[in-house]
C-alpha cells in the first residue's frame, strides 16, 4: 500500500483537514495571509495530521473534532519548520524557496509564532484538557530538541545517544503527539493502555522517518527530496551515518568527516558519501530505522482490527522504504 492508498482510507476526513487549515490561516494582517497561502500551496505529505486522523478513527472516534486536532498538529509542525529554516539558514524546502528566503528571517519567525498561537487558540476551542496537556508538553520538548541540535551542531564528538535524543525531541515527538491526540478523542480517552500504545507508535514512526531522512541526505535525489543533497553536512549536523562512520571507520576517514562537521564544508562531499557507504553507515542507519518501524507496528497490538489500523501499519512500512 503506497501513500496514495493510505490517504484514500480517510480521503473525506483529509479534505476536511485541508479546508480547515486554509480557513484558519486567515488573518487581518496581509503578510500573514500571504505567507499562509504560500505555505498551504507548498504541498508536503502532511504525515502528522494523517497520523492523527488515522489514530482517531482506529480508536473508534466518530465525531468531527479530529479535523481540528489534525490541523492543529500541522500548524505546530509548520511553525517548527519556519523556525528551523531560519536557524539553519535554509533556502530550499519541498523544492521551493523557504519563507525566510522570500520574505526574510523576521517574517518567518513571526509567522511561525502566529501559527503556534493560532494552534493553541484552536485547541482551547476543542475543550479537551488532555489535548491541551499533550500539546503543551510536546511544544516544550520540541523546543528543547531545537536547542539540543544547536548544541550538537559542528560538534564531531556527538555520539549516538546524544543524537537519538535530538531525534526524539525534535522529530519523533510531533509524530507521537499526533498519534496520542488522535487516540484521546476516541476510546483511548479513558483507556490509558491504548493511548500509550498509540503514543509509542507515533514515537517509533517518527524516529524511523528521521533516520531515513538522514540516509537520503547522502543518496537521495535533490528533486525528490526538495532540498540539496548534503544539506545536513553543510549545516554541520552530525547525523547517524556520520556518527557511525567516525566510530567504525579508519582514523583517516574519521578525521575527514570530523573536519567536515566542524567547518560545514562540502569540499569532500563525494569522498564522504563514498566513505559513509563503504563503512556501512547507511546500512546501519537503515537497519535502525527498520527496527523502529517494527516497534511501531508492534505498538499497534492493542488497537482493534480495522482499515485504519491497517493503514497505520502500512504507513510505518512505507515511511521506511521510500526512495531507495
Amino acid at each position: 500500500m503506497d501513500f496514495k492508498s493510505i490517504y484514500s482510507v480517510v480521503a473525506d476526513d483529509f479534505e476536511a483537514v485541508n479546508r480547515f487549515i486554509a480557513e484558519h490561516l486567515d488573518s487581518s494582517v496581509p503578510l500573514v495571509r500571504e505567507v499562509g497561502e504560500y505555505i498551504v500551496s507548498s504541498g508536503g505529505k502532511r504525515l502528522r495530521p494523517l497520523v492523527s486522523v488515522l489514530s482517531a478513527r482506529a480508536c473508534g472516534y466518530h465525531g468531527d473534532r479530529h479535523v481540528d486536532v489534525a490541523a492543529i498538529i500541522e500548524f505546530l509542525h509548520t511553525a517548527t519548520l519556519l523556525h528551523d529554516d531560519v536557524v539553519d539558514e535554509s533556502s530550499l524546502r519541498r523544492g521551493r524557496p523557504t519563507v525566510n528566503a522570500v520574505w526574510g528571517n523576521a517574517a518567518s519567525v513571526l509567522v511561525g509564532d502566529f501559527l503556534i498561537s493560532r494552534a493553541f487558540q484552536l485547541v482551547v476551542a476543542v475543550g479537551n484538557p488532555h489535548l491541551l496537556n499533550i500539546l503543551a508538553d510536546s511544544t516544550n520538548i520540541i523546543s528543547e530538541g531545537e536547542v539540543l541540535q544547536l548544541l550538537n551542531c559542528r560538534d564531531p564528538n556527538t555520539d549516538e545517544e546524544r543524537y537519538m535524543r535530538v531525534i526524539h525531541h525534535k522529530t519523533a515527538k510531533m509524530f507521537e503527539s499526533a498519534a496520542e491526540t488522535g487516540s484521546v478523542l476516541g476510546e483511548a480517552g479513558d483507556n490509558l493502555a491504548l493511548r500509550q500504545a498509540m503514543a509509542a507508535y507515533g514515537r517509533h514512526l517518527g524516529i524511523a522517518f528521521q533516520l531515513i531522512d538522514d540516509v537520503l541526505d547522502y543518496i537521495g535525489d535533490a528533486d525528490e527530496l526538495g532540498k540539496n543533497v548534503g544539506d545536513d553536512l553543510a549545516e554541520g549536523k552530525p547525523t547517524l551515518p556520520l556518527i557511525y562512520t567516525i566510530r567504525e571507520g579508519s582514523a583517516e576517514q574519521a578525521a575527514m568527516i570530523k573536519d567536515a562537521i566542524r567547518t560545514g564544508g562540502l569540499d569532500n562531499l563525494p569522498s564522504i558519501i563514498d566513505t559513509v557507504k563503504q563503512s556501512g553507515g547507511l546500512e546501519y542507519t537503515i537497519n535502525k530505522a527498520r527496527e523502529h518501524t517494527q516497534l511501531a507496528i508492534e505498538s499497534l497490538a492493542p488497537v482493534p482490527a480495522s482499515a485504519y489500523k491497517e493503514a497505520l501499519t502500512n504507513l510505518a512500512k512505507e515511511a521506511v522504504s521510500r526512495n531507495f
